[in-house]
């Protein structure tokens, strides 16, 4: 068993606080991980504060991890001490039903094992995140961290990054594909950099005009600021895929409107209320409405090797563990360009 320093919320609702977290002894394919930097996700402020479904408490959030191998189990096999590796938003799925041997743990269909607010395959044992100085982990849910990603400006590229990637591959983006991606934060501003190293045309959608320029430094060929983009004649009919970033409530029906024939709108954000869209949105121009969820382990690293090699990046303030609470005050005033990641050396 290892111990590491920690900031947990001990109730729903409550500030985190200082708290030590009991890393299980290592089992044959586990890893120890130092943790160097984990990023801050909008679900780490929604589950912390008990908004979204079950939530087990004392939590540990962070599932944005990056960090360096201490020590390896005895069957270990691609993993050795001393290399950099990243651990995304689950630890563990079944890897035996059809999504998981198909290499898409995300959608394991009992369920996959969440890096924090979960339990492990056991049903009983609790999972802890990455707001803390260490967490073992099996070595199948752990991804290289490639020489040209720097730990820090990388970490969020394990569920911001991923969760932008696996879409923009499963609808085949690439030239010639005429792309919206609504809402501009921290998923939306590495979408835009991933489809245009993928050769898309790129249109931003946001509610807030001061994100003109920000949109456009990061790639976007167009921007369009508005409260109802279905009264905007130029957007109707003139995407082939929208990726709806938003966690909050969208007009569907104004959005699949900007559609053209077989174009599809994929959510991405969770709102937190029920959302609904008109059967006559959707049959005329024969759209589709779909969903998509962060993507597998060999895909997670393969995104990692695209963003090496087109040198893409997020957009990151730096902070420590200690300020994490005003952090999450500013991540809900939208105050942040574009993702908080935590220096884990604060606890240490």
């Amino acid at each position: 068993m290892y111990l590491a320093q920690a900031f947990a919320a001990q109730r729903r609702g409550e500030p985190l606080t200082p708290w030590q977290v009991e890393r299980r002894a290592l089992r044959p394919h586990d890893v120890l991980i130092d943790i160097d930097f984990c990023g801050v996700c909008h679900s780490d402020l929604h589950q912390a504060r008990g908004e979204w479904g079950r939530q087990l408490f004392p939590m540990v959030p962070g599932h944005e991890i990056v960090g360096t191998v201490t020590a390896v189990g005895a069957a270990v096999q691609h993993r050795h001490a001393g290399e950099r590796v990243g651990v995304g938003c689950f630890v563990d799925a079944c890897r035996h039903c059809q999504p998981c041997r198909a290499g898409l743990e995300q959608y394991c269909q009992q369920g996959m094992t969440a890096t924090y607010n979960g339990l492990e395959r056991d049903g009983l044992t609790r999972t802890y995140g990455g707001y803390a100085t260490a967490i073992v982990v099996d070595e199948a849910f752990t991804v290289a961290m490639p020489d040209a990603l720097p730990s820090d400006a990388a970490a969020p590229l394990l569920c911001a990054g991923i969760t932008l990637y696996s879409p923009l591959r499963h609808w085949q983006v690439g030239p010639g594909t005429r792309l919206a991606i609504l809402g501009l934060g921290g998923l939306g501003h590495v979408g835009v950099r991933l489809a245009r190293a993928m050769g898309a045309e790129v249109t931003v959608l946001s509610h807030s005009p001061h994100k003109q320029a920000d949109a456009l430094r990061l790639g976007a060929h167009a921007f369009h600021s508005s409260s109802d983009f279905g009264a905007e004649p130029q957007l109707r009919g003139a995407f082939d895929l929208i990726l709806n970033t938003v966690s909050a409530p969208v007009d569907l029906d104004a959005l699949s409107g900007l559609l053209r024939c077989d174009g599809t709108l994929v959510l991405l954000g969770i709102s937190p209320q029920a959302q609904s869209v008109r059967a006559t949105s959707l049959i005329g121009q024969r759209r589709r409405l779909a969903g998509s969820s962060l993507g597998g382990i060999a895909e997670t690293q393969d995104m990692l090797s695209f963003c090496a090699a087109h040198g893409i990046v997020c957009d990151i303030e730096r902070i420590r563990m200690q300020d994490i609470n005003a952090a999450f005050e500013r991540l809900d005033r939208g105050d942040v360009r574009y993702r908080f990641v935590i220096d884990m050396g604060s606890l240490r």
